[in-house]
């Protein structure tokens, strides 16, 4: 049986790169049926809207989506669609793990961290007005209910659970927002109890910062709020190596939409040159959510192998900060041809090494 799965290929380097995880997810035995769809510039030149409706009913029928990354303008321009597809479709639980690959681009090569965000209110609710007619002063209101906090802090749990993990640290700003953000800490000390068999505590969102820059190898899986979670899955994601490698997933109750971490980074639009290993691994996380693990593990496996063999990789992952050796960077499509080649043969039986950390640390990121 086919997976019927939406493909959104997103702008800037998003056709690139929805492209490249394409070709990963085919060389798996498991079978795809793509049905793509346009949002963001491209579909604002087709239909006069960057989010049509035909994209909210294609998730909808089809409940998988593979999503690239869409240009979010600063300031002016439209609004986001990444958060409007979000509150629309209720995909309240945003998932972001952070991993070190094959080691060599971070000073914490053992990093295995998950981000559990709550992806529909606080202050990306969009209530936000001018309080005077001249436009020299602005609110945004932060949107936390109890409803929605209960919901993603048993997500947390459960997820935990389910993955294994045995501590989850909520992470708010409760001693100066006392209200929304002792609200979501209510929620989470009412709900620990629940789960005794995971390590529950909590951090302020400064002092969690500080906490991951020291020390990232004292936590598990962090639970939070929408601005927070954002802010602090680029921080994971920088800990793990860059936002190259980082993939994300977004869950409703009966919806599941995967997308990388980081941005559509125009100014490499076309050029075959962004790296694709955030995007083929969001591949990983989907057929892990179907139930297709050996396929997902193979994904993986194929992608750590070529980080650490280093001899075909995008550009961020040759650079002297990430490897200790440098190597010229091969494109896009090339690597995404290589991960593919890798996946029917990659050995599952022999564990992976552990990651080595760099000389200097490392920072390769791509750009958003």
């Amino acid at each position: 049986m086919a997976y019927r799965v939406t493909l959104i290929p997103g702008d800037g380097i998003g056709p690139e790169v929805t492209a490249a995880a394409r070709r990963v997810a085919e060389a798996t035995d498991v079978e795809f049926d793509w049905e793509v769809v346009e949002a963001g510039e491209k579909a604002i030149k087709q239909t006069g809207s960057p989010l049509p409706e035909a994209v909210f009913d294609s998730i909808r029928r089809n409940r998988l989506a593979l999503k690239g990354p869409i240009t979010t303008p600063i300031g002016g321009g439209f609004r986001s669609v990444n958060v409007a597809l979000r509150q629309q479709l209720d995909l309240y639980a945003s998932v972001r793990p952070a991993r070190a690959i094959a080691g060599e681009g971070t000073r914490y090569p053992g990093t295995d961290l998950i981000v559990v965000r709550e992806a529909t209110e606080g202050l990306y609710s969009g209530v936000e007005h001018w309080v005077d007619r001249d436009h020299t002063a602005a609110e945004t209101v932060n949107v936390i209910t109890r409803k929605a906090s209960d919901r993603i802090i048993k997500f947390a749990f459960e997820l935990a659970r389910r993955a294994r993990r045995k501590h989850l640290t909520a992470v708010h700003k409760a001693n100066i927002m006392k209200t929304t953000g002792a609200l979501f800490q209510t929620a989470f000390r009412e709900m620990a109890p629940k789960y005794p068999d995971i390590l529950a505590d909590e951090r302020l969102i400064d002092n969690m910062c500080m906490q991951l820059a020291k020390k990232p190898s004292d936590y598990d899986m962090i639970v939070t709020t929408n601005l927070f979670g954002d802010i602090l899955s680029d921080l994971t994601a920088g800990l793990a190596g860059g936002l190259g490698i980082a993939p994300g997933a977004l869950y409703g109750e009966s919806l599941a939409v995967f997308e990388p971490v980081h941005g559509s980074a125009p100014k490499y639009a076309g050029s075959d040159k962004a790296d694709p290993v955030a995007e083929i691994l969001c591949v990983e996380l989907l057929l892990r959510h179907v139930g297709e693990t050996e396929a997902a593990d193979r994904i993986f496996r194929a992608v750590w192998e070529t980080i650490a063999e280093k001899r075909v990789v995008t550009y961020d992952l040759a650079l002297p900060g990430y490897t200790l050796t440098p190597v010229p960077p091969s494109s896009c499509s090339a690597m995404a041809a290589e991960i593919a080649r890798k996946v029917p043969l990659v050995d599952l039986e022999t564990p992976l090494p552990a990651p080595r950390a760099s000389a200097n640390g490392g920072d390769a990121q791509l750009e958003a």
